[in-house]
Parts: structure tokens; C-alpha cells; sequence
């Protein structure tokens, strides 16, 4: 038993080494042409106006090859177009996962946050998005308009205050 134990912890630390060289690196592969041929015609109708048409090609994409970053920022701009945020948010966050630095995918979902509210989050993407570009960005440039718009818009009153209810005595 003594005898391998060197050659054990030897194999053991090259099998620690070699296998996190792949830890939190994104899986790239090449998209599926089928598709991609469906998020092409899904552009083309999305451009033409037909949303829910759109969608079920996007969707059909995904079901190619669901590794299609592309059918998943489609489907998150055709649902902010129909005003959904949250499920906008959440495409975007599919794409982020098959690449986190997809500075598109940043953008939108930084808008698609600010639809909802969220500008402080919307801040951070934005603050990455500085980060990984290394010359001029025009979808920093689109988020920062975005943020400072939302930041424009006029308070309500109901927003503005928090009721804090009052506590009288009772003799």
C-alpha cells in the first residue's frame, strides 16, 4: 500500500490540474446551420412585425441546438417588444450563460431591467460592459441613455414615499 501512494498523489494532483482548466470557461461550439437557417428567417419575420412568428422560429431554433446563443437574444428582444421584462431578463440570462461576456446580451438585458425597474442592476451590467470593451462601445453607449432616462423620469408621490403607519395611544 506505501509503495503507491506516491504514484497515487502524483496521478491525483495531474487529474486535479488538468480537469479545472475547464472550470468557468464557456463551452463554445459551433452552432447547428438548421438553426441558424431558422434564426435567419426568424429575423426576417421579426423585421416584418409578426412577433409571435418570430418567437415560434426562435423556439424551433432552440430546439435544434439549444446551445444558439443567437435564438436566445432574439427571443428576449421580441419579448421585450411585447413588453415582457421579465421573461426578456431571463432569455438574456440564457445567452449570458453560454457566454458571460456577450456584451449584446449585457446591453439588453440592462434594458430589459430598467423596463422593469431594476436600474441599479441595469448600472452593473453597464459597468461590465465597460470593462470588456476595449475601445468604444455603441451598447455602453445605449445603456447609459437608457439609465440616465429612467433616472429623468419624474418620482410619484406613492413612489417617492414610504407610509410608515402611526401608532396612537389609547387611554
Amino acid at each position: 500500500m506505501m509503495r503507491f501512494a506516491p504514484a497515487a498523489i502524483a496521478l491525483s494532483l495531474v487529474l486535479a490540474t488538468v480537469s479545472s482548466t475547464g472550470i468557468g470557461q464557456p463551452v463554445r461550439y459551433a452552432v447547428n446551420p438548421a438553426s441558424q437557417l431558422l434564426v435567419d428567417e426568424g429575423a426576417k419575420v421579426q423585421a416584418a412585425g409578426k412577433l409571435d412568428d418570430a418567437n415560434s422560429l426562435y423556439e424551433a431554433a432552440l430546439a435544434v441546438d439549444p446551445g444558439n446563443r443567437a435564438a436566445y437574444i432574439a427571443l428576449a428582444q421580441v419579448a421585450s417588444a411585447q413588453n415582457l421584462p421579465g421573461k426578456a431578463i431571463r432569455y438574456y440570462r440564457e445567452a449570458l450563460r453560454l457566454d458571460p461576456n456577450d456584451i449584446a446580451a449585457l446591453a439588453g438585458q440592462g434594458e430589459a431591467m430598467i423596463q422593469r425597474g431594476a436600474v441599479e442592476k441595469a448600472r452593473r451590467n453597464l459597468v461590465r460592459i465597460e470593462a470588456l470593451c476595449t475601445s468604444t462601445c455603441t451598447e455602453a453607449g445605449r445603456l447609459l441613455a437608457a439609465i440616465d432616462k429612467a433616472a429623468a423620469k419624474p418620482v410619484l408621490s406613492a413612489e417617492a414615499v414610504a407610509s410608515t403607519p402611526t401608532v396612537t395611544e389609547q387611554p
